[in-house]
């Protein structure tokens, strides 16, 4: 189900930029997200959001971002992507991450596009303008090789080689793109040879980074909904996962540090990086916005 709603801040601040992704400023400018991979956090508890498989739309997002904007006295990167997909099949009709890159670019602020979706080959157009002035990286989950094996996990997003094909067409296009090699599900996909295999093909497609985590997190809420998609699509796999970590908030891969030995190793090999480029915080301009 989609419900418009009006939203009182689109932006959230943290004092530094996140370690992982660099980002300074998040937005959302969506909640919940029909891509519904089994694994995702934002079906926590704590998230406060009601039935996941509803869409949340902000629709005074694109009023609320100059005004935001227009107030910042730094420069940092503006996220996307942390409790939902900006590029979700909703985002063809709302066009509101769209709309959001215009007014970033105007605004010359930095961003990092986090998605699962081919369809951010849209927007290449504002994309490319940020990068000409500040810095525009798109990152892509990927968490196992086989399409078919991502239908399972990931069955609303759009097939791995699909993204893959997206990310040689923005890395042809001069756009700083990698993988997020986040989550690797324990018993699923936490072997060596799906790990290469994903490093290999994003190599192949151009990506110039990976940033990887070698586990899952779990939480009340989403660990429900987890245990019941394991008991529908992995025969097997909710025992060994429960006798392993319980109720642990962290769930490292089996035989973590011998896949994150290897997946550096290899990375280097091939000259990937394995941290994002970092945006140096600036002081903001003084500007009038145009909306």
């Amino acid at each position: 189900m989609i419900k418009e709603i009006q939203a009182k801040q689109l932006l959230s601040s943290s004092k530094i930029p996140d370690p992982w992704f660099g980002i300074k400023y998040n937005m959302n400018l969506y909640r919940g997200c029909s891509h519904q991979c089994i694994y995702c956090d934002s079906r926590s508890e704590c998230y406060q959001i009601e039935d996941f498989t509803d869409t949340l739309v902000k629709t005074n997002a694109l009023q609320l971002l100059p005004r935001e904007l227009a107030s910042k006295r730094v420069k940092g990167v503006i996220g996307t992507g942390s409790m939902n997909d900006p590029y979700a099949p909703i985002e063809k009709k709302y066009q509101l991450t769209r709309g959001a890159l215009e007014i970033i670019e105007q605004f010359r602020f930095p961003v990092h596009i986090l998605t699962k979706s081919d369809l951010v080959l849209r927007d290449l157009d504002y994309i490319q303008k940020i990068n000409q002035h500040s810095q525009a990286l798109v990152s892509f989950t990927i968490t196992t090789s086989d399409d078919q094996l991502g239908k399972k996990v990931e069955p609303g997003a759009p097939l791995v080689s699909a993204r893959l094909q997206a990310i040689k067409k923005l890395s042809e296009a001069g756009i700083a793109t990698g993988v997020l090699l986040m989550p690797v599900l324990p018993f699923i996909e936490d072997n060596w040879e799906n790990i290469r295999q994903i490093i290999e093909m994003a190599h192949q497609h151009g990506a110039s980074y990976i940033l990887a985590s070698f586990g899952m997190t779990q939480r009340i809420g989403q660990q429900e909904y987890y245990y019941q998609k394991l008991d529908e699509l992995f025969p097997g796999v909710r025992i060994k996962h429960q006798q392993r970590f319980g109720n642990d908030y962290v769930c490292p891969a089996v035989n973590a540090d011998m896949l994150s030995k290897k997946f550096y190793s290899l990375c280097e090999d091939l000259g990937i990086l394995t941290k994002i480029p970092y945006y140096r915080l600036q002081p903001a301009e003084k500007q009038l916005s145009l909306f």
